[in-house]
């Protein structure tokens, strides 16, 4: 019987979820095609690792990952790095001033604050569309693709 790409995604799956990733297939998550984040977990982790932080700043760091400034891949990258590992600089208003604040992104403190889903067959679509086979997200956040 011959190895298929089905297989080969059935078997990455099943090694992530024995290691405690949940397992996601992307045409059955309800979501915007355009948006590569897995928006739903995304919104539900940066409310759960900055519980002080009021719904503007969430706003603020959610619109902050979907719209990088311009610049190389390269420089998108570090962007993205920096943020992953120091959280987005938020900015709100608190009682009529306003205030800055950091949104963490990861909580590498206690990893159980963080969700780890292994999603299959994960559609986005920017100038033309791609389907990864399979990607793995942290918090909602897309950070390998095989």
């Amino acid at each position: 019987m011959p190895y298929t790409e089905e297989k080969y995604e059935n078997a990455i799956i099943q090694l992530f979820e024995e290691m405690g990733y949940t397992h996601a297939y992307g045409p059955a998550v309800d979501r915007d095609y355009r948006i590569p984040l897995y928006m739903d977990e995304l919104t539900a982790a940066l409310y759960r690792l900055n519980p002080t932080l009021p719904d503007d700043a969430i706003s603020d760091a959610l619109f902050k990952l979907q719209n990088f400034e311009n610049g190389e891949l390269v420089q998108k990258n570090a962007v993205f790095m920096d943020h992953l590992q120091n959280g987005i600089e938020v900015r709100y208003t608190d009682k009529g001033e306003e205030r800055s604040a950091i949104c963490y992104l990861v909580d590498y403190s206690n990893t159980d604050n963080n969700s780890f889903i292994v999603a299959n067959q994960w559609t986005f679509i920017e100038n033309d569309e791609k389907r990864p086979d399979v990607l793995l997200f942290i918090n909602g956040l897309p950070v390998v693709l095989m």
